[in-house]
């Protein structure tokens, strides 16, 4: 009698096969625990190239709701504490605590909620998310409306003044649903004063007077504040060089370029602090910063100056345009140093990115005013950099409808790198591409990476399993300890290549995808991978 089990399994993986990704391609679908995971990991619920935010949301809901396929309660809440302490994402953390907010073990809520809702940002998209009736209520309800006030209640004064920008909803309108009761006298001041109500100016906290006297002309002093409660205020280029060198990290950043539009770097003393700030290994790491953010930064400053209005750069001097490049060089020091635990994967190891059409469009996907200018490509040309930045043999293949042939130097820095593969401009998606290319070659090899959207749709489709799966095949025959990891840098259910003890998938783009990686290819990760690492978090 034939072995049963092996030909139970073939055909299983034959029959998963017949699923399609978005782009019409044969693939296989993720079970319902890890299509859950790519989608914490990578979602941002905005449109991408293939689907559309309602699209996201609409199969987020169904895969928690799922009944043929349930998905615990327990390991919903694990995958929000995942999603927003290992891969720091925002959204979809606080659609998972929303829904485990419809749920019956309210044990999990409690224990998860605070971790999950530690910003004021993510608090105002959850109290967004449970009013839009998205989880099937239109009101928090008791227990959330209890741990929201805990938020607040946890807070001090100046936490919660610091925290009242953004809108729909405001701060202000939080407070009005769930009314928190003052206890002190600051606190009943500070609460009237964001409502717009009638209070005690006296009573206000300090930080809040001061900033009212500065408004108001009466104090030269800038307030420790938020720098976005300041860029509407008439400031002279001493007091943008102020906020520059107080801001955060992340603040200081992202705002390279208003503070050169002011004049900031016009004083090389300023100029060299930011600089160091910048390149500070402690403040990168307590930022967690992704490193797609820096390579923006460092894109930005390169077309920043020219882009100035004329009445701008009329005003700036040489020492600005000097400056640029000085914290060009500070963005990549940091670059480095966010992507220092990057491993070193023993044996021959090729990275395959993918260039396709597809990966030029926004990494976090398209929302009106707030779109990223960071593409798909970009995020999978840093990983690609930052391995061959730790691995210097390694061959780093570039695909689309074939391979394209580029050329990197391992000693360049991963900027440098990164910026070569994301300026190939590439057709169609054809996942197989790569590993035949090597498969031709006779190529010899212990681990492949994919960095890809995994939307492959161009393969040779005569295959009763996916052609990158076939591929993958060939490959294993002349390399039978060989494993292979498909990164996925967009949320989604399908992929190319099955999971089994040789292949590994896994979403997103933080620091924990390259430990997972590594533990992977040393054969230390978990018998579950991915989803293991998951339920072992504890709550």
């Amino acid at each position: 009698m034939a072995n049963k089990q092996l030909f139970a399994s073939l055909l299983q993986q034959n029959l998963a096969a017949m699923a399609q990704n978005r782009a019409g391609g044969k693939s296989y679908m993720m079970p319902a625990k890890h299509a859950l995971a790519q989608y914490a990991s990578t979602g941002s619920l905005n449109g991408t190239f293939y689907a559309s935010a309602e699209t996201q949301l609409d199969e987020i809901l169904a895969l928690c709701n799922n009944h043929e396929e349930f998905i615990p309660t327990e390991f919903i809440a694990q995958t929000a504490l995942y999603a927003r302490e290992r891969a720091c994402m925002k959204d979809v953390p606080a659609l998972l605590v929303a829904i485990l907010a419809t749920r019956s073990e309210t044990a999990y809520l409690k224990a998860v909620f605070p971790r999950v809702v530690d910003t004021a940002k993510v608090l105002r998209s959850f109290v967004q998310i449970m009013r839009s009736g998205a989880t099937g209520r239109q009101s928090l309800g008791t227990l959330p409306k209890r741990l929201v006030l805990d938020w607040f209640q946890s807070r001090t004064d100046e936490q919660i003044f610091a925290s009242a920008i953004g809108n729909d909803p405001s701060l202000a309108d939080v407070i009005k649903m769930v009314h928190p009761k003052p206890e002190t006298a600051s606190r009943r001041a500070l609460y009237g004063y964001l409502l717009g109500k009638p209070h005690d100016s006296e009573d206000l906290p300090a930080i809040v007077r001061e900033y009212e006297a500065f408004k108001r002309g009466e104090a030269e002093t800038i307030p420790d504040v938020p720098f976005q409660m300041l860029t509407s205020l008439s400031l002279s280029r001493t007091e943008w060089s102020e906020i520059a060198l107080r801001a955060s990290w992340q603040m200081l950043r992202m705002n390279l370029n208003t503070f050169a539009r002011h004049g900031v770097f016009e004083d090389r003393s300023v100029t060299a602090v930011v600089c160091e700030r910048l390149r500070n290994s402690e403040e990168i790491r307590r930022a967690r910063v992704f490193p797609y953010q820096l390579l923006a930064a460092f894109t930005n400053i390169h077309r920043s100056i020219e882009d100035f209005p004329e009445s701008v750069q009329s005003s700036l001097t040489t020492t600005t345009d000097e400056a640029m490049s000085l914290i060009s060089s500070a963005l990549q020091d940091a670059m480095e140093i966010a992507t220092e635990n990057v491993p070193t994967i023993q044996g021959k190891l090729y990275v395959c990115v993918d260039v396709s059409g597809s990966m030029q469009s926004p990494v976090t996907g398209v929302r009106k005013g707030a779109t990223s200018t960071v593409r798909c490509i970009d995020a999978a040309a840093l990983v690609a950099s930052a391995l061959l930045r730790k691995n210097a043999d390694a061959e780093v293949i570039p695909f689309e409808q074939h391979v394209v042939k580029t050329r990197l130097n391992p000693r360049d820095s991963v900027m440098t790198n990164a910026q070569k593969l994301a300026s190939i401009n590439g057709g169609g998606t054809n996942c197989s591409a790569a590993l035949r290319y090597l498969n031709d070659k006779n190529a010899e090899g212990d681990t492949v990476i994919f960095v890809s959207d995994n939307e492959s749709w161009m393969d040779v489709q005569t295959h009763r399993t996916t052609a990158q799966m076939h591929e993958w095949q060939r490959f294993r025959q002349r390399n039978p300890e060989a494993r292979l990891v498909c990164v996925d840098i967009q949320p989604n259910k399908t992929t190319q290549a099955s999971e089994r003890k040789d292949i590994l998938n896994v979403g997103g783009f933080s620091d924990d995808v390259f430990r997972i990686i590594a533990e992977f290819a040393q054969g230390t990760l978990g018998a579950e991978y991915w989803i293991g690492e998951i339920e072992r978090i504890k709550i």
